[in-house]
């Protein structure tokens, strides 16, 4: 079973470029990939110009993009992080790397807010020493 996610960034004008990630969502495998290899803009853009994804990797080339079985699944575009916000793909983890360079992640347990990555690791550790 998918641990399904979404991956977005916040571009320099302002929208916001979405797309899915069937498996792996959870932080400790996609939120740790995208915190550590991620952190360029660019680099983020060049993800999410592949589409919608079977998997991610450390590489954007290491990545399982659909189009590469043919199937044409481009970024959702958004004007701008409020519209984004109101009516994105939702999934289990949805993340976006916002224009002040930070990563953010909204996901159960947050109620549809998004905390930064750091604060996201901290509560979910926090969570299962509840557990």
């Amino acid at each position: 079973m998918g641990t399904r996610s979404t991956i977005a960034l916040e571009y320099a004008d302002g929208t916001v470029g979405q797309v899915y990630c069937h498996w792996d969502g959870y932080l400790e495998h996609n939120g740790k990939i995208l915190r550590d290899y991620y952190t360029d803009p660019f680099k983020v853009r060049n993800l999410l110009d592949g589409g919608d994804m079977s998997s991610l990797s450390e590489t954007v080339e290491g990545c399982s993009f659909y189009a590469e079985r043919g199937e044409d699944c481009p970024q959702r575009m958004y004007k701008d992080f409020q519209e984004y916000a109101r009516e994105c793909q939702r999934e289990e983890y949805d993340y976006i790397l916002r224009r002040d360079g930070k990563w953010y992640v909204s996901m159960y347990g947050t109620d549809g807010e998004y905390l930064t990555m750091q604060d996201a690791f901290e509560f979910h550790a926090q969570e299962e020493e509840m557990e």
